[in-house]
C-alpha cells in the first residue's frame, strides 16, 4: 500500500508537482547538454562505478564528453545554444539497466553469503 503511495506521488503522470519537477530537471540539464544518468557518481556509488565499467567503451566516452562540456560551459558561466538545447534528451537512460543487474547480482551474492565482488578502501 504505501510503496503504490509513494509510486503515484513520484509518477509525472499522475502527480502536477512531480511533472514540475522533472520539466526543472529537464530545462537545467539541457542548459548544458547532459542526461540524467550523468549526474550519478562512481566515486560515490561502487555499484555505479561497475556499471559503468560494463557499459561499451563509445557509451562511457559520450558520457565523460558530455560531462568535460558540460564543465566547460559552468567555468564560462555559458549556456548551450539554444538549437543545440533543443536536441538534448536528459531522459534517455543508458546506466539504468546495467545498473539494476548490478545491484541485482549484489543482492544474490549477500543473500547466499559470498564476499563480495568489489570493497571500498581506504588509502
Amino acid at each position: 500500500m504505501a510503496s503504490s503511495l509513494v509510486q503515484s506521488l513520484l509518477n509525472p503522470r499522475k502527480n502536477w508537482f512531480a511533472a514540475l519537477h522533472m520539466k526543472t530537471v529537464s530545462s537545467r540539464l539541457r542548459k548544458y547538454g547532459l542526461r540524467y544518468d550523468d549526474l550519478y557518481d562512481p566515486l560515490h556509488d561502487l555499484d555505479i562505478k561497475e556499471a559503468l565499467a560494463r557499459l561499451p567503451r563509445e557509451v562511457v566516452d559520450a558520457r565523460n564528453a558530455r560531462l568535460k562540456r558540460a564543465l566547460d560551459l559552468s567555468m564560462k558561466h555559458e549556456y548551450l545554444p539554444e538549437d543545440m538545447q533543443a536536441v538534448q534528451t536528459p531522459f534517455r537512460y543508458y546506466l539504468q539497466d546495467m545498473l539494476a543487474l548490478v545491484r541485482r547480482e549484489r543482492e544474490e551474492r549477500e543473500a547466499l553469503g559470498a564476499l563480495p565482488l568489489y570493497q571500498r578502501t581506504i588509502p
